[in-house]
């Protein structure tokens, strides 16, 4: 009896027919879904914004912090990825603090994606909002309250955490990553060469050492201290709790969980969210049982934000704002030097923009690309005051191109200066030929012809590449004493790629001002003689019907979005580390280490 054998076609063009077929009813579930959605709009786009009265403010802050709002749409998980913008979240602030319609912000804050820098600009926002007589009511209610969100929530009028969460509340730690063993286990050599004296500038560690070198834990713990001793006196303003008792709180780690916090006086209180709901109600005039009138700040911040600008734009705004942010590369993604060159060109021709304030958030990056934005900065300087605003990061290439500024700001947790120069070389040679079997010969008609990563680099060959690294360390010297008004020497005994907090950059005069974005644009206006602001922000944005479309289809059918199976976090930043590693080419100016704040 012959075998019932079950052929491939048989199985594979079955499968592929009915893979085909569920792929277009899912594209049109889809397409009818957005189809409704757009038809929300009507016939002219974006909905106006309109308040009721006894307004609170939904202000939920549950992801990545940048300097500019984004948001894109995966469709590989249905998710909206969104980036919410500092500049609108201050705007919408300022706003709401004039808003009549506004009666106060229900803050809600869960696993927050920025720097303690940015997490303080938008306190002192809600602080000058809170002065106006309006209420904050901030309520933490994820499985486990982060030290930075509890941070930010302090300054709130009355804090509150869901009954069971656990709190984290143990000062401030940093853990990096190192890949030298791994790279001798697949038999990867990295050639090493920093600047000659630029022994604080780690970049390079992870991929010849195994721990930190002396100099690279020296100023990890000095900025780690610099930044908890203003995070402990920010929550003591706020809590009326003693520095010295915070400090003792995190040593013996007496918080575990959220009713801790209430007996220490860290939080007011535990409460369901329907009680919070409650509360919120009786503050503002309601009877029991009915509930405030929500509005989402994210986007209420936003229509207001873009509103403006889009009024701005066509009155003769006198002052610009340049945001940049990310790595710096010549082109491409992040801050991007073809980018903000073109930004400094178009403001430099708009003859109603009277001053610049320029926004700086990078850990430095491409040195030729550095060197091109600084050009740009250092022309317009000549016609219209450039004042910098440091966010969470402004160091190497990132300080290099703040350094011609008039003014620099930093806010006290910024961490900036790293002026250092490193460049890494990997021979891949003998990995490829030992593990793979693939081998290689050369020719050519000079010594130096062939300098590949599959040929190990020769003595002489080394000492040519450390001789263009001290080069470039010598121009970075020089760019920042001109910019700052002083020798060589003094920018060398502070430099050689060491990092500061922005207060303690402020006592060695790497940054002039305390502050944040709103206070340099204060500082412009009134060094530029201008009474009326008219504020303008580059990269110009406006308000795009598909940004609307995203955050309506991910609130209105949160039941569709499909789970997204992540990685674990430490195996994913490590990966994002070796890509970025073989992303860069040429000399680097970059932060010395990349780190995780605990």
């Amino acid at each position: 009896m012959p075998e019932n054998k079950i052929t491939f076609g048989k199985i594979f063009w079955p499968s592929l027919l009915a893979v085909f077929i569920m792929s277009i009813i899912g594209l049109f579930i889809f397409i009818l879904i957005i189809g409704g959605i757009i038809g929300s709009f009507g016939e002219f786009g974006p909905k106006p914004l309109s308040l009721k009265n006894n307004t609170v403010l939904h202000m939920v802050l549950d992801g990545e912090i940048g300097e500019t709002s984004n948001s894109t749409f995966d469709p590989t998980s249905f998710q909206v990825n969104r980036t919410i913008g500092l500049s609108d979240l201050l705007f919408g602030i300022e706003n709401a603090k004039n808003d009549s319609k506004v009666k106060g912000i229900f803050l809600e804050v869960n696993d927050l994606n920025c720097g303690y820098a940015s997490l303080r600009e938008i306190r002192e926002a809600l602080i000058d909002f809170k002065a106006s007589g309006k209420f904050i009511v901030a309520y933490n209610a994820g499985e486990v309250i982060t030290q930075k969100e509890y941070y930010l929530s302090t300054v709130a009028s009355e804090v509150y955490a869901f009954p069971s969460s656990a709190m984290e509340f143990f000062g401030l730690g940093a853990e990096l990553t190192y890949f030298k063993n791994t790279l001798d286990k697949l038999e990867v050599e990295v050639e090493i060469i920093r600047g000659s004296n630029n022994d604080f500038k780690s970049a390079v560690e992870p991929f010849f050492r195994t721990d930190m070198s002396d100099s690279s834990r020296v100023q990890i713990e000095r900025y780690l201290t610099s930044m908890w001793e203003d995070i402990r006196t920010d929550i003591s303003k706020e809590r009326n709790v003693s520095i010295t008792k915070l400090n003792d709180i995190a040593e013996t780690a007496a918080i575990r969980r959220a009713n801790d916090a209430v007996k220490l006086k860290l939080l007011d209180g535990v409460m369901y969210r329907d009680e919070v709901i409650d509360l919120l109600s009786e503050k503002i005039g309601l009877e029991k049982g009915e509930e405030p009138e929500f509005q989402a700040f994210e986007k209420y911040a936003r229509k207001k934000f873009y509103s403006e600008q889009k009024l701005t734009k066509n009155d003769d705004p006198n002052i610009a704002v340049i945001l940049a942010e990310g790595e710096i590369s010549t082109d491409g993604d992040g801050l991007s030097a073809k980018d903000i060159c073109k930004l400094f060109q178009d403001v430099r021709k708009n003859n109603s923009i009277k001053t610049v304030v320029f926004r700086v958030n990078s850990p430095g990056g491409s040195a030729l690309a550095s060197d091109e934005i600084w050009r740009e900065v250092v022309i317009t300087n000549k016609s219209k005051r450039v004042i910098v605003s440091m966010g969470d990061v402004a160091a190497s290439g990132g300080y290099y191109i703040a350094a011609p500024g008039t003014t620099i700001f930093a806010e006290p947790t910024t961490i900036t200066g790293s002026i250092g120069v490193f460049g890494m070389i990997p021979y891949l040679g003998k990995m490829l030929e030992n593990k793979l079997g693939i081998t290689f010969d050369r020719a050519g008609t000079n010594t130096h012809s062939i300098m590949s990563l599959m040929k190990k680099l020769t003595p002489e060959e080394l000492k040519m590449i450390q001789e263009e690294v001290d080069y470039t360390y010598m121009e970075f010297l020089n760019r920042v004493a001109v910019g700052r008004h002083i020798s060589v020497e003094q920018v060398n005994m502070i430099a050689r790629g060491r990092v500061w907090t922005g207060r303690d950059a402020l006592q060695i005069g790497l940054v002039d001002r305390l502050g944040g974005l709103k206070d340099a644009i204060q500082y412009a206006s009134k060094k530029a003689g201008i009474k009326d602001k008219k504020v303008l922000y580059y990269p110009l944005k406006e308000e795009g019907m598909w940004q609307e479309i995203l955050e309506d289809f991910e609130e209105e059918n949160g039941a569709m979005v499909m789970s997204k199976h992540e990685l674990p976090e430490a195996l994913t930043n490590s990966y994002a580390a070796i890509l970025r590693m073989s992303n860069r080419f040429g000399i680097q100016m970059r932060l010395p280490y990349e780190i995780t704040i605990h």
